[in-house]
């Protein structure tokens, strides 16, 4: 008869538990920093275009209405380098930077709890397979018999707890350098689209 995933899951023993906690908590905060990252990008090319319009047509008050109705990382940290137009480059150099820091908080805020979730499932799986490993020779002890089918049923069950830890490992790895590379590409964004808003203002107080 197949045995079901709930079947070897009840055969890993207690180690399973937190193993399985690790992968609902872990996949709960990576569903959360999908939504929040899809939220947070924006076509910046195409509103880098709506700013720079925005300054032409109706100057830092018309940008600054444009960038407050935009969702998204590149629009709040506009949005702060806007409001400093008034007092010059380096102070809108300056607010930039900071909004940018925060704006970064922001995008990274769960991850280091993914990263913590990927070390620690596979070591509660080790642990598990030890102390299963070790459970299994006192069996095989007290039966006084070193049988294959007590050495092999023994092991198979201990290794289990290893088995689901390095697997949780895998699935939030995959959805950690996801996320990696996709607020490493924000970032990028925000570095190029920030320098060429502080050309357009510098233009605009030259005109």
């Amino acid at each position: 008869m197949e045995k079901s995933l709930v079947d070897y899951f009840n055969e890993g023993g207690g180690f399973m538990w937190p193993i399985l906690f690790c992968q609902v908590v872990g996949l709960a905060i990576c569903i959360e920093r999908f939504i929040t990252l899809s939220r947070s990008g924006v076509n910046t090319r195409k509103f880098l275009v709506k700013i720079k319009q925005a300054l032409d047509e109706g100057g830092v008050q018309r940008a600054v209405e444009v960038s407050a109705n935009q969702r998204g990382s590149v629009a709040s940290i506009f949005h702060a380098g806007l409001l400093r137009a008034h007092k010059g480059v380096d102070q809108v150099e300056k607010a930039i930077v900071n909004a940018g820091a925060i704006e970064m908080a922001f995008l990274e805020r769960g991850m280091i709890w993914i990263a913590f979730f990927i070390a620690v499932a596979p070591m509660l799986g080790f642990t598990g397979t030890v102390q299963g490993m070790i459970q299994s020779f006192e069996a095989i002890a007290k039966a006084n018999d070193i049988s294959p089918t007590i050495v092999a049923t023994g092991i198979s069950v201990a290794l289990l707890t290893t088995l689901f830890g390095l697997i949780v490992a895998m699935i939030l790895q995959f959805f950690h350098n996801y996320f990696t590379a996709k607020i490493n590409r924000l970032v990028v964004d925000m570095e190029e689209t920030s320098a060429e808003l502080v050309d357009a203002i510098v233009e605009l107080e030259h005109r």
